[in-house]
């Protein structure tokens, strides 16, 4: 019969991890984002970079709303795809590690979750709009007359801002606001890299490549604002930049709000996260006196590695296999042992829940890691209408309890009414 324990881990950093649509995919770690140490060379670099970001969302919003282009407000939806998640991260940081209570005994990871769903669903609305938008201003030039297009765009945005867009283009000076993102992000990408190669960081090297791709974006940007105002009747450049653009943010935001719903769903953890507890565990056991044999033979089994993701907070289950005759203070050592391994080692996890099986027949059954993993569940087959005992029982307490009363009437001297 297995024996299931559980006590909570209570740590002070966590990992966030969502998908990004920039042409490539990769896990966006917060660990420097979200530190203490300020004084730290990869924290400091890392606040820099999202104040600017911050900035440049801004000013790029700004600078195409005044400039008339719509290329420069798709690449400022563009730079809010990575930021809001920081922001989030850091407005959610303190609260999803609070500890769990019993009214939240998984604790409030997802709540930065739930916040994660929202913003990827604002910034998808925003691409969907601004690629809308540079469709209806691209419709307009090529299969309008000047005059229709003129009541189109005016009737459309409600303004008669996008007309001078259309009639004229954008103006020249947004190409120098996007020239000037693109230095600022290219100074963040060698100054982030710097300090990862010098702390050999996959994390700061992803930040970095993040930068690199961004200034990527902001080039196109400059280059379709000065082919609308150099290339004779080209202004069309600019509505067809702003559609690329749109398309990264509208994938951006669908990835974001993808990753948001499964884990709202609680999809299981990513698989090196599983290797990393896996490898943990296994290092742990093996520095156990008591979980080897008087041979040196191992007694105790990493059979399965399980988990959810909680917002920065992983919530895991590992399954260990022991000798039968073990007795619970024994499983006890051990499974304090291991919570206490991977606590320490694995960034994020924040529960670490010990399942034990009997070893010898774990052994013999090549299918038991498949069948207790989910034999807590209550199997299919079981339907609660189909066993009417409750509402029986009920009925039968009712009968008992009048009965009872019966009694209770008779023992008083009252005859029983006929």
């Amino acid at each position: 019969m297995a024996t299931t324990t559980s006590t909570v881990q209570t740590r002070s950093h966590g990992g966030h991890s969502h998908g990004h649509g920039h042409g490539h995919h990769h896990h966006h770690d917060n660990v420097y984002l979200t530190s203490q140490n300020k004084n730290d060379a990869g924290v400091r670099i890392t606040r820099i970079g999202l104040y600017a970001n911050l900035g440049m969302a801004v000013a790029k919003f700004a600078g195409g709303y005044v400039f008339s282009s719509q290329a420069m407000v798709a690449d400022a939806w563009h730079s809010l795809t990575d930021l809001a998640s920081d922001v989030l991260t850091l407005a959610t940081v303190a609260f999803s590690l609070r500890p769990p209570t019993d009214s939240y005994p998984s604790g409030f990871g997802k709540v930065e979750s739930l916040g994660s769903l929202g913003v990827s669903g604002m910034l998808l609305a925003g691409g969907v709009f601004m690629g809308m938008s540079s469709l209806e201003t691209l419709y307009a030039h090529f299969m309008l007359d000047p005059a229709a297009a003129h009541d189109l765009l005016h009737h459309g945005h409600g303004h008669g801002h996008a007309h001078g867009a259309l009639a004229m283009g954008p103006s020249i000076h947004a190409a120098w606001l996007a020239l000037g993102t693109v230095l600022i992000k290219e100074w963040l990408y060698h100054a982030t890299m710097k300090v990862a190669k010098e702390r050999k960081s996959q994390v700061l090297a992803s930040n970095a490549i993040h930068h690199r791709v961004d200034s990527w974006t902001g080039i196109v940007t400059m280059l379709v604002i000065l082919g609308a105002n150099i290339l004779k009747d080209a202004t069309w450049l600019d509505p067809v930049g702003g559609l690329f653009i749109s398309f990264l943010v509208i994938r951006a935001g669908w990835g974001n709000t993808l990753s948001s719903l499964y884990e709202l769903a609680d999809r299981t953890v990513d698989d090196d996260v599983k290797r990393a507890v896996r490898r943990q565990a296994t290092k742990c056991i093996a520095h156990l006196d008591q979980a080897h044999s008087s041979s040196g033979e191992e007694q105790v089994q990493v059979r399965d590695v399980s988990g959810i993701k909680s917002g920065q907070n992983y919530l895991v289950d590992v399954e260990l296999a022991v000798p039968g005759e073990w007795t619970v203070q024994q499983v006890r050592a051990v499974e304090d042992a291991v919570r206490a391994q991977i606590g320490a080692k694995v960034r994020g996890v924040r529960k670490v829940r010990v399942r034990f099986v009997p070893r010898d027949a774990a052994s013999k059954d090549t299918t038991t890691t498949t069948t207790t993993r989910f034999d807590e569940f209550i199997p299919g087959t079981v339907d609660a209408q189909s066993d009417p005992e409750s509402e029986d029982e009920g009925r039968d307490d009712d009968d008992a309890d009048d009965d009872n009363d019966d009694a209770h009437v008779h023992g008083n001297g009252h005859p029983k009414s006929q």
